[in-house]
Formats: structure tokens, C-alpha cells, sequence
């Protein structure tokens, strides 16, 4: 896939309300093979559909699907063979088959634990279908061995119709960090404002966004190939933004006196002006794939820095201001590096 490929409406929206869509395709795959258990009239027909959801559930994105499906097939097949041994053991002594039971199961349990949980998970779910058919009843046991494969089968072939990208996930979620950032820079350096705006709620809620989207770095990486350390990269660089930013906001507003001469310094006013406006050209660049407003931007970023490192020596006359006014100023040469690198890494990523 293009990474820098233009995001539809259609594609948008899907990925805006991706467990409705995903809760559709588990409906519309129960309700597809039904129809093929009933029309065939395979025996033992409940076990694919039950196969079906157990599998179908958790893929979620297309770069846990390749990984997935070989542990849940080779999962669902073991299972089924440690089944049919158990049946043919109970023929010659209960004792015996509990024994091998008990043996798969710890691997199962073991396993679970792992880096193969949905291996053994199929393991333990085809051992438990497969001996509990009537005793020396192979007939019933290859059907229920059979039919949870078919299911498995069918749960993959159905999510690899039209499947979810990671990385799509992705670059939406990061798209609305930058907004939610911009809104928030916005707010608390707003020049209408007589007093510091409460802002500790929205802060929160986008630093729960940002670690959530640490689960999508992984399978991101796998679908694009984008090397999963600029990935983390830019993980890295949006958590410390945010973190930038609220001590900047309290910075900003920590006096009367310093908080009325950052107000009227024009520099720091045009360099606000461009942080905000460099927010939201990076998260429409995520959406569109489009960057020349970014690098416009981030040109003229490099020349604000060079009057921002000016400005540190201009106030040292006054010593109860001079703290707030070096802070504030520092915090934002620290935002504008920060953005600068964050540009660079995002166009990195879409390049490639």
C-alpha cells in the first residue's frame, strides 16, 4: 500500500466507525455460513459457527491477520489431532486419555501466556470439541475436527475481503492528536482570555489517545514496510509535545506582570500563530498526503527559532519576571524543535 495515499470519504468514515464495521462482517460471516452449514447439511454444523466467531473476534487489522492465521490453523489442527488421540487412548484406559489431556492442556495454558496465545487458545477450544464426542466415536470426532478448521478457514477468507489497515488507524488517530493539540494550544494562549482556562480534562484525554495508538505501531510497520523505529519516533516526539505544551500553557500564565509582556511581544505572537498553524497542516497532511503546506511552514519555523533564541536575553532588568519570560520562551524554542522534528519524521514515514 501507497503510505502516502490520499484517505476517501468513504475510507474515512469506514475507519471513523471501524467496530460497526467490523461487528457487520462478523454478522454478515455468521449469516454466510449458516447458510452454507445448512444448505450442505454437514454434521456437527454448530462447531463452524462457533469457530467462527472465536477466530473472526479479535482480527481487527490486516497486519495481525498473516501472524494470527498460521498460529489458529496450526492451532485448530493440533488440537484436532490431540482430540482423536484422546478418543482412541479412552478405547484402552480413561486414566491414560486424562493423562494426555491434562498434558495438552498445560501446553495450552503455558502457551497462552506467550507470544502464542491464539495458538493455544485453538489448541485447548479443538481439544475440548473434539473429545467430546461419545467415546471411540472417530466419526463424530473427524467431523467436529473438520468442521473447525472449515470455520477457521472461512473466518480468514472473510476478513481478508476489504480488510482493516493498521496504518490507515493510524494515521487517522494521529491526525486528531495534532487537531486536539492545536485546539488546546489555541485556548490556552488565546489573547481574549483574563484567566488561565482549565484545561487538565482535554490534556488527559489526548495523552489516553497517544498511548492507545502504541498498539498500532506493530502492525503499521508490517503492512508498509515504514521502519517500526520511526514509527516509535513519532510516538515519542506527540507524547513529549503534549507534555511541552501544558508547561508552556502554565508558563504562559504563571504571572500578571510576565504574562502581560508575552502578550505584547509580536514575536511570540507570530510564533504561536505558526505552532497552531503547523498542527494543523501536519494533521490535514496525514488525512490528504499532501505536504507543501508543511514545508512551508516549517521553513519559516527555522527563522522564528533564530528570533526566539534573541529574545531570551531581552528581559533581565526586572528578576521577578525574568523566570516565567525565559521559561515560556525556552518551551517554545523546545515546541518548534519538536514540531520540526515531527515534520521530518512524518514525511519520512509517507515516503516510503
Amino acid at each position: 500500500m501507497r503510505p502516502d495515499k490520499t484517505l476517501s470519504t468513504l475510507e474515512f468514515s469506514a475507519y471513523r466507525h471501524y467496530r460497526v464495521v467490523h461487528g457487520i462482517r462478523i454478522a454478515l460471516g455468521f449469516v454466510l455460513t449458516f447458510m452454507l452449514v445448512r444448505l450442505s447439511h454437514i454434521p456437527e454444523g454448530s462447531w463452524p459457527l462457533i469457530t467462527l466467531v472465536v477466530v473472526m473476534g479479535p482480527i481487527s487489522v490486516w497486519g495481525n491477520v498473516f501472524p494470527r492465521a498460521i498460529q489458529r490453523i496450526g492451532g485448530t489442527i493440533f488440537g484436532s489431532l490431540s482430540g482423536l488421540v484422546a478418543l482412541r487412548l479412552e478405547l484402552f484406559s480413561l486414566p491414560l486419555m486424562l493423562v494426555w489431556c491434562a498434558v495438552v492442556m498445560f501446553a495450552c495454558g503455558y502457551l497462552t501466556l506467550g507470544k502464542r496465545p491464539y495458538m493455544a487458545l485453538l489448541i485447548g477450544i479443538t481439544l475440548g470439541v473434539v473429545c467430546g464426542a461419545p467415546a471411540g466415536d472417530m466419526h463424530t470426532a473427524l467431523w467436529r475436527g473438520g468442521d473447525v478448521i472449515l470455520g477457521s478457514l472461512l473466518a480468514l477468507l472473510l476478513t481478508s475481503i476489504w480488510p482493516q489497515k493498521a496504518y490507515t488507524h493510524w494515521r487517522i488517530k494521529l491526525s486528531d492528536s495534532l487537531l486536539a493539540m492545536a485546539k488546546i494550544y489555541h485556548a490556552g494562549f488565546s489573547p481574549n482570555l483574563v484567566e488561565q482556562p482549565r484545561l487538565n480534562k482535554p490534556l488527559q484525554q489526548v495523552l489516553t489517545d497517544v498511548v492507545k495508538m502504541r498498539a498500532l505501531l506493530e502492525p503499521a510497520s508490517k503492512e508498509t514496510r515504514i521502519p517500526k523505529s520511526v514509527l516509535e519516533a513519532i510516538q515519542t516526539i506527540n507524547r513529549n509535545m503534549l507534555c511541552t505544551l501544558e508547561l508552556q500553557i502554565n508558563a504562559w500564565w504563571s504571572s500578571r506582570e510576565s504574562h502581560l509582556i508575552l502578550l505584547n511581544a509580536a514575536t511570540l505572537r507570530r510564533t504561536q500563530q505558526m505552532t497552531e498553524n503547523t498542527f494543523r497542516a501536519l494533521a490535514e497532511m496525514l488525512i490528504s498526503g499532501n505536504g507543501d503546506k508543511v514545508a512551508a511552514n516549517s521553513a519559516e519555523l527555522a527563522e522564528i527559532s533564530h528570533e526566539l533564541r534573541y529574545l531570551m536575553v531581552e528581559y533581565k532588568s526586572d528578576s521577578e519576571v525574568e523566570t516565567p519570560i525565559h521559561g515560556y520562551v525556552w518551551l517554545s524554542l523546545e515546541l518548534t524543535r519538536q514540531l520540526e522534528k515531527m515534520t521530518d519524521l512524518i514525511r519520512l514515514a509517507m515516503r516510503k
